[in-house]
């Protein structure tokens, strides 16, 4: 391709609504335009490393036993009644009425589509385990889109559906999935870790998330510094030693602390720190009861290990009405001592002693707490988040590091949520019908690219891995208008597409130092420079992108050695 036949529109200003650095870099570099609000244009240059994410994906997806089918965008709204998801689904699911008035929706995935597939064409348990995928644009109507790619209203999506007789295959196909995925990310040359997630409203027994890491992730994650333990901090599990609870050394004592409400404020009140300190938190969950739950001041709370460990979809703070209701003190004077609702503590509660609650009384709080002396608590449990230090729950020895991650990968293990209600079913061996077990798997196409380039990039611009580049080689010709470089530059050019290498020919009639800014900034990982003072010397200058190493090869022998680049990287 040559760059003054190419529509590659370059920004040289970084664009006022572009909060990210692969937002603004996918549109200086002319990858995407704005249509409407979370709506791209896939410009030339950013639809080559779409396509190239794709194929990547499709080779591992098929590698892994799945087969790629297309399904519709327009969704009917019978099957998302059947699905339950009609009614459930929030205003992110696009609905339309037809010109018949029927209902649909614009799928922001395809379950309830895929479900009907199987149910209406498989009939054995000799057609499984079925895999079927796709690579298909999808539509939410996010209420605040941003950050381009990263979180927009319409998207490119890999999604899968694995179909299973009983739970052992349908975990044979998770770790199918599983391990494609892990080949997937590291044939894109990303950093990644795979982490332990909460299925959240797609539902699930188990999932786990690929997060590509960097320091914008919104995303917070553990790893463990000695095993392949990660998760999200919203399902990491805090390893908890079964320390029985200490004697007490103190007598309880209510003493006043007037206006000091935070943790902080407390503590520094008291001259303690925050760890001796228990926050008293008022609850109320989906199902509309009241709870207190208590943590260790110098923590947080974990909203969704409550959740699933009370089995509601959901616990929110209480109003502060309700709180003073139920205490019978204002907000920040909340403590445990005599409430007539359900009290659940965190783990780590268990070994404290002696510690300061809210008195439930404005201006006072308890110092000197025991339990279960003073304190009645029903239940502890893994409730807080987990954070850098903590110990790892799976191996002896471990402990977490924390990093910012951006979701671009998810896989679940659903069960029998949708094929239940939409009544999906084969026969076994034995002629009796079996609901079947479903996994279901997805990948964001660009918000992949987008990540790659919160990972790989410069002040300069772009450097993106080669499996992900729009193009692999780029030959500068210094001086179009010098015979010489211009017929070195299209030999070149000329072998390297011979080679089935992806060149792209700077033969534009602009200034070399605009040439190499546009360089930089678009990203290409191999740069061939041709100048006339170089070829008087029978050399080429080879520049690469990710490390800025450059070099002298001599004209006969660059083809070779971008190929051996490029070899390598695909190891």
């Amino acid at each position: 391709m040559r760059y003054s036949q190419y529509l590659l529109p370059t920004l040289k200003e970084v664009p006022a609504d572009a909060e990210v650095v692969s937002h603004q870099l996918m549109l200086r570099t002319g990858m995407i335009r704005k249509v409407a609000a979370g709506i791209y244009n896939y410009m030339p240059l950013g639809l080559r490393s779409i396509r190239k994410m794709e194929q990547i994906i499709r080779e591992e997806m098929n590698r892994a036993g799945a087969i790629e089918c297309l399904m519709p965008m327009a969704n009917p709204a019978e099957l998302w009644h059947e699905s339950g998801r009609w009614e459930k689904y929030g205003k992110e699911l696009l609905r339309f009425k037809d010109r018949k008035d029927a209902d649909f929706c614009m799928g922001p995935t395809h379950e309830e589509i895929v479900t009907d597939i199987v149910r209406n064409t498989v009939r054995s348990y000799r057609q499984l385990p079925l895999n079927l995928y796709q690579i298909q644009t999808k539509f939410r109507d996010e209420i605040r889109p941003r950050f381009g790619l990263m979180r927009g209203r319409e998207f490119i999506m890999k999604d899968a559906y694995s179909f299973d007789l009983d739970d052992a295959g349908a975990d044979l196909s998770y770790q199918k999935m599983y391990q494609a995925y892990r080949n997937i990310f590291q044939r894109c040359g990303l950093r990644f870790r795979a982490v332990e997630a909460d299925s959240g409203a797609i539902g699930g027994s188990f999932s786990h998330e690929f997060m590509v890491l960097a320091e914008s992730g919104e995303d917070a994650i553990v790893s463990c510094d000695s095993c392949e333990y990660a998760a999200n901090v919203e399902k990491a599990e805090v390893l908890w030693s079964g320390q029985e609870t200490p004697k007490p050394r103190q007598e309880i004592q209510l003493v006043e602390t007037p206006d000091q409400k935070s943790i902080k404020e407390v503590a520094d009140f008291l001259e303690l720190s925050s760890s001796q300190l228990i926050k008293t938190l008022i609850l109320q969950t989906s199902t509309e009861e009241v709870i207190a739950v208590l943590v260790r001041g110098d923590r947080e709370l974990n909203a969704i290990k409550l959740a699933n460990l009370l089995n509601v979809d959901w616990v929110l703070p209480a109003e502060e009405s309700l709180v003073k209701k139920v205490t019978g003190a204002p907000a920040g004077f909340a403590g445990p001592i005599g409430l007539e609702i359900r009290v659940l503590a965190d783990n780590e509660v268990c070994a404290m002693s002696d510690y300061v609650v809210g008195g439930n009384v404005a201006d006072r709080h308890y110092i000197g707490v025991n339990h279960p002396r003073d304190v009645v608590i029903d239940q502890f449990a893994d409730l807080r988040r987990a954070e850098e230090g903590d110990p790892c729950p799976r191996c002896s020895g471990g402990h977490f590091e924390s990093w910012r991650g951006i979701e671009v990968g998810h896989v679940f293990k659903l069960g029998t949520n949708y094929s239940d209600a939409m009544e999906a079913t084969v026969l076994d061996d034995k002629g009796q019908a079996r609901t079947l077990v479903m996994g279901c798997y997805g990948i964001g196409v660009g918000r992949t690219v987008a990540a790659a380039i919160e990972q790989n990039h410069d002040e300069h611009g772009l450097k993106l891995p080669l499996p992900l580049a729009p193009f692999q080689v780029l030959v500068v010709m210094v001086n179009p208008k010098d015979e010489q470089v211009r017929r070195t530059s299209e030999d070149i050019y000329a072998r390297l597409l011979t080679q089935g290498v992806e060149v792209l020919l700077d033969d534009r009639d602009e200034r070399p130092g605009s040439k190499f800014k546009d360089a930089d900034l678009v990203g290409i990982p191999l740069r061939v420079t041709v100048g006339a003072r170089g070829l008087q010397e029978g050399v080429v200058e080879l520049k690469i992108r990710t490390s800025g190493e450059q070099s002298s090869v001599p004209i006969g022998e660059i083809v070779s050695v971008l190929q051996q680049h490029i070899d390598a990287a695909a190891d």
